[in-house]
C-alpha cells in the first residue's frame, strides 16, 4: 500500500497550530505541576525524617501508594472518582474555570489562537495527578541524598559547634541537594512524557493534538512523527543539561 507523505500540511495551517498549542500546554502543566512536586516532595521528605511517628506513617503510606500505582489509573481516579470526597463547593469552583489571560497571540508573524495558562478542569486534575505520582519519587531521592552524606560529617558540625539544624542547613543539605540534582532532573523529564497521559482526560496537549490532526487530516505518520521527535528533543536538551551538570558540578562523596 503506498503512502502519499503530506508534511506540508504539519507545517501550515490548522496542524501546525494545533501542535504549538498542543507544546504550550504540555510545558504549561508540566512545569506547573513540577513546581508543586518540588514543594511536596521536600514535605515528604521531612515527614519521612522526622522522629514524630505518625507522619512517618502518613509519608511511607503516601510514598508507597502514589509509587506503586500506574499513572493513568491516577489520573482517572482524580477526574472520575474524586469528585465523590471533594467539597461540592470545589467541585462547582473546578466545574467554572475556563482560562486565564484568554486570547490570541502572535510569533514569527503568526497569529495563534490560544492561551498562556489553560484552567480547565481537565487540567486542574492532570496537574493534581502528576503532581502526586511525581512528588512520591522527589520525595525518596531526596531522603536518599540526605543519607548517602556520611554521619560523621553532622557529628563534626555539632563539634564545631553547629545546632543540630545548623548542621543540616550548612553541611548536610548543600552537599545532599548537589547529588540529587541530575535524579531530580530526571524526574522533571519523566514528568515531561508522562503529561502525554493526560489526553486521555481531554488535555489538549502534544499527543491530544496529534491525535486531532489524525483524526481530521488523515495524516498519522506527520502528526506522530512531529510529536515524536518534539519529545526527542526536549528529552535530549535535558539529558545534556544532566551531562553538563555532572561533568562541572558533581561531587564523589568519600566514606
Amino acid at each position: 500500500m503506498d503512502y502519499n507523505f503530506q508534511w506540508a500540511k504539519m507545517f501550515s495551517g490548522e496542524p501546525a497550530l494545533w501542535m504549538w498549542d498542543g507544546f504550550i500546554t504540555t510545558m504549561q502543566i508540566s512545569v506547573i505541576a513540577l513546581i508543586f512536586s518540588m514543594i511536596l516532595g521536600v514535605i515528604i521528605c521531612i515527614c519521612r525524617m522526622t522522629p514524630f511517628k505518625p507522619l512517618q506513617w502518613f509519608s511511607l503510606a503516601y510514598t508507597e501508594l502514589f509509587r506503586n500505582t500506574p499513572l493513568l489509573v491516577q489520573i482517572f481516579f482524580w477526574y472520575n472518582a474524586s469528585h465523590y470526597v471533594i467539597p461540592a463547593g470545589i467541585n462547582e469552583w473546578l466545574n467554572d474555570l475556563y482560562y486565564l489571560f484568554p486570547g490570541p497571540f502572535s510569533l514569527f508573524g503568526m497569529d495563534f489562537v490560544g492561551e498562556w495558562v489553560l484552567l480547565s478542569s481537565e487540567f486542574f486534575y492532570g496537574v493534581i495527578a502528576l503532581t502526586f505520582y511525581t512528588s512520591a519519587f522527589i520525595g525518596e531521592e531526596l531522603r536518599a541524598g540526605i543519607f548517602s552524606i556520611p554521619k560523621n560529617q553532622l557529628e563534626a558540625s555539632r563539634a564545631v559547634g553547629l545546632s543540630f539544624l545548623q548542621g543540616y542547613r550548612y553541611v548536610i543539605l548543600p552537599q545532599a541537594l548537589r547529588i540529587v540534582i541530575p535524579p531530580l532532573i530526571s524526574q522533571a523529564l519523566n514528568l515531561i512524557k508522562n503529561s502525554s497521559l493526560c489526553m486521555v482526560i481531554g488535555v489538549s496537549e502534544l499527543m491530544f493534538q496529534a491525535s486531532q490532526i489524525e483524526s481530521y487530516y488523515a495524516i498519522p505518520f506527520e502528526a506522530f512523527s512531529v510529536a515524536l521527535l518534539i519529545y526527542l528533543t526536549i528529552s535530549l536538551i535535558v539529558s545534556f543539561s544532566i551531562t553538563m551538570y555532572n561533568k562541572h558540578f558533581m561531587i564523589q562523596v568519600k566514606y
